[in-house]
């Protein structure tokens, strides 16, 4: 994939954060902690918020959306979410109004060269939406975060990506081991909370038999997993492909 770079500036329950840049193209994936986090991590792996084209949200969840109060007042950059979400974001912020655009949970936009187009995802949000990018050469990169568990939709928009970035979020004996109350462990494990290591591992396979060659595990919990256990369930299955986990402090490249 020549003249494209995918870098998470930042992935966990305290902020998200995708730069997608595919030849002079650039967006975000979410906008999660606040707009000096965002800009300054953006800048630090060559991006400048005054290239990028539009902004899309997976969904109303603070650490998902935080900075775009500020960044709408401050730029003018298109902000895409479903009607669901937005009617959230807008009972509590002002300023992003002027600049979001409301899609039903299926929708596709053109920005310059590539193709955005979103899927439904389960999670405890209004509205939960995955993403695929896709490119001039054909290829396109799959994004599912915040999910319960693995659905036909999912699998049919993820197949056939180049690469992928998915949610691995908890380690199943950590979150029971955990600290978390009872009823906070049933969410993040019900099929509308997060997917465990396991569960995204599992998938993987059928990944890789469909051509995906790149691997971002993202949106790892900080009480109930670790990078090296989301990597063990991952690597474990020897897959021969790169795998890598988007950290919660530092930019994390994929492409």
């Amino acid at each position: 994939m020549e003249n494209v770079s995918l870098v998470s500036l930042y992935s966990g329950s305290k902020g998200n954060c995708t730069y997608i840049r595919v030849g002079s193209d650039e967006i975000l994936i979410d906008a999660g902690r606040s707009m000096r986090a965002l800009t300054s991590a953006l800048t630090s792996v060559g991006g400048d918020i005054s290239r990028i084209k539009a902004i899309f949200i997976t969904h109303e969840h603070s650490d998902h959306i935080s900075a775009l109060e500020m960044l709408s007042k401050k730029f003018r950059i298109p902000i895409h979410m479903t009607e669901d979400s937005a009617k959230k974001v807008l009972a509590t912020t002002s300023y992003v109004k002027s600049n979001l655009i409301c899609h039903s949970p299926l929708f596709e936009e053109k920005i310059g060269d590539i193709t955005v187009r979103s899927f439904p995802t389960p999670h405890d949000s209004d509205m939960s939406v995955g993403y695929t990018i896709g490119l001039p050469s054909g290829e396109k990169i799959g994004y599912a975060t915040d999910i319960g568990h693995i659905t036909r939709e999912i699998r049919e928009n993820l197949l056939g990506s180049s690469a992928v970035v998915i949610e691995s979020n908890h380690d199943l004996q950590m979150l029971h081991d955990g600290p978390y109350p009872a009823w906070l462990k049933v969410r993040i494990g019900s099929p509308r909370g997060h997917l465990s290591n396991a569960d995204c591992s599992a998938f993987l396979p059928e990944l890789v038999a469909s051509g995906t060659r790149d691997i971002l595990l993202a949106h790892l919990s900080g009480e109930n997993n670790t990078p090296a256990e989301a990597l063990k369930a991952a690597m474990s299955l020897n897959l021969g492909i790169h795998i890598d986990v988007a950290r919660e402090g530092e930019p994390t490249r994929l492409i």
